[in-house]
C-alpha cells in the first residue's frame, strides 16, 4: 500500500526535507507505510551531491534580488530548480519490497513520468547519457534520489507550468547543450495541475504495482 499526501500550497524546500526525514525514520521503524508526497516548492535552487556551484549562473547579489534560496541536498545529481507550477513527487518507499535494485527503481520513476506525459499526448523518452525524462532534446522532468537502508528519499520533478525564466539562471543538472521545457510549453495551453497529480499517482500505482490510499486533507495538513 502507498499512502499519498497531496500538499496543495507550495512548500519551503527545507520543510519538505524535514518531513521526508521524519517519514523515512517512521518507515524504517515500521511505524508508517510507504508514502508518496505530492507537492510543489516555493522558488528554490538545490544542488545535489555531484553538483557544482559553477552551474549556478547568478551572483550572490543577483540571488538576493531574485529572492531564490539555494540548498545543498543529499540527493544524487547536480543543480536543479523547483518552484510553483512544477509537480514534485517524493516517494518514501522500502525497496526491499521492490527487489533492492536502485537502477530498476530509477528506471521505474522514468516510466511513471513517461506514462504520465503520454496521458497528455506528449511523447517523452529516456536519455542514455542523462538521468531524467526528455521531450525531444529538451528536459521536461528531473530525477534525483537518495536510498539509505533501502528506503528512498527525494524523487522526481515534472515541469507542468513553472516560471521557465528561472531555469536560465542555472545549467540545469549541469547540462549546457540541451534545453528545458514544460507541459504547457509543448501543448501551447495550460492543463489543470490537479489532473497531472491524479494521473501521476495512477501511474505510480501501475508501475510499482501497489494499491493507493489517499490521505484525507486533515491528515496531510498535520504533516507540516
Amino acid at each position: 500500500m502507498l499512502c499519498v499526501h497531496y500538499l496543495r500550497k507550495p512548500v519551503e524546500y527545507n520543510e519538505a526535507y524535514k518531513l521526508q526525514q521524519s517519514l523515512w525514520l517512521q518507515n524504517l521503524n515500521g511505524e508508517s507505510p510507504d508514502t508518496l508526497l505530492m507537492l510543489s516548492h516555493v522558488p528554490t535552487f538545490t544542488i545535489g551531491k555531484s553538483g557544482k556551484l559553477d552551474n549556478l549562473l547568478l551572483t550572490r547579489e543577483e540571488l538576493k534580488i531574485q529572492g531564490i534560496p539555494v540548498y545543498f541536498s543529499d540527493r544524487g545529481g547536480d543543480i536543479t530548480y523547483h518552484g510553483p507550477g512544477q509537480l514534485v513527487a517524493y516517494p518514501i518507499m522500502d525497496l526491499r519490497k521492490q527487489g533492492k535494485d536502485i537502477h530498476r527503481y530509477i528506471y521505474a520513476l522514468q516510466e511513471v513520468l513517461i506514462q504520465t506525459l503520454d496521458d497528455f499526448s506528449i511523447e517523452a523518452k529516456r536519455d542514455d547519457e542523462h538521468v531524467g525524462v526528455w521531450a525531444g532534446d529538451e528536459k521536461i522532468a528531473a530525477i534525483g534520489v537518495r536510498v539509505k537502508k533501502w528506503i528512498t528519499m527525494h524523487g522526481i520533478a515534472l515541469n507542468v507550468n513553472p516560471i521557465m525564466e528561472h531555469f536560465s539562471f542555472i545549467n540545469p543538472c549541469g547540462i549546457t547543450d540541451k534545453g528545458v521545457t514544460s507541459i504547457t510549453g509543448i501543448l501551447g495551453h495550460d492543463v489543470p495541475f490537479d489532473d497531472v497529480v491524479e494521473r501521476m499517482v495512477e501511474r505510480f500505482a501501475a508501475v510499482f504495482d501497489v494499491k493507493i490510499e489517499w490521505a484525507i486533507e486533515s491528515q496531510t495538513r498535520c504533516l507540516l
